[in-house]
């Protein structure tokens, strides 16, 4: 059985992901920086040691066999800027980095970027998932050898509890957690497939284009 290591995998979409994939006939490790979220590993990824902790972890509970995929989903919507940057890219970065060093089979990554335009409101945040857009076209040619390196972009889908998020008109209708989930899931089994941007949006990004 196929493992995937899931970022933030037990609260809001990381959870639908998870979930999906278990579904899918994967076996899932989820991740949180809570103890008490009942997540496989306890990793505080504001740590700038915190990716490298949780990827160890992974590899504890595999035997010493890395994960076949990576999902990197958690992310910080507000606190302090360096705090965002290294949770929802610099982590990100390293834990692709070490899939990367794998010696067995050809790994997959995919990462969860932001269709909804969150640049007035949250700036940190949608400045974190710029960057993450940029490294995974970097970082799918520079593994090609070793990972299919993609991303899902999703529009406006669920917001975090008490904080209000700018909606948007989406022609298609407002994407589902599991409408994301099933994108993640293809783009980690398609084969052939390195360095696409999946939007999931509901035609959200065709009305500024």
């Amino acid at each position: 059985m196929k493992v995937a290591l899931v970022t933030g995998g037990r609260v809001r979409l990381g959870a639908a992901i998870s979930a999906f994939l278990k579904k899918s006939g994967w076996r899932v490790l989820t991740s949180s920086h809570r103890a008490d979220a009942g997540a496989d590993i306890v990793a505080d990824l504001a740590d700038p040691l915190g990716a490298a902790r949780l990827y160890s972890a992974a590899l504890d509970i595999l035997g010493g066999r890395p994960p076949d995929a990576l999902v990197n989903n958690a992310a910080l919507l507000v606190g302090g800027e360096r705090e965002i940057e290294t949770v929802n890219y610099e982590s990100a970065k390293k834990l692709t980095i070490l899939m990367a060093g794998r010696e067995e089979g050809r790994g997959a990554v995919v990462n969860i970027l932001d269709a909804s335009d969150q640049s007035a409101q949250f700036p940190a945040y949608a400045k974190s998932k710029a960057m993450l857009r940029d490294y995974t076209l970097k970082s799918a040619a520079l593994f090609s050898g070793t990972l299919a390196v993609n991303a899902v972009a999703p529009g406006p889908v669920m917001a975090p509890e008490g904080v209000r998020m700018k909606g948007g008109l989406c022609p298609l209708g407002r994407p589902t957690p599991d409408d994301v989930a099933g994108a993640v899931s293809y783009l980690l089994g398609a084969r052939t497939v390195t360095g696409a941007i999946l939007p999931v949006d509901g035609g959200l990004g065709l009305l500024s284009s």
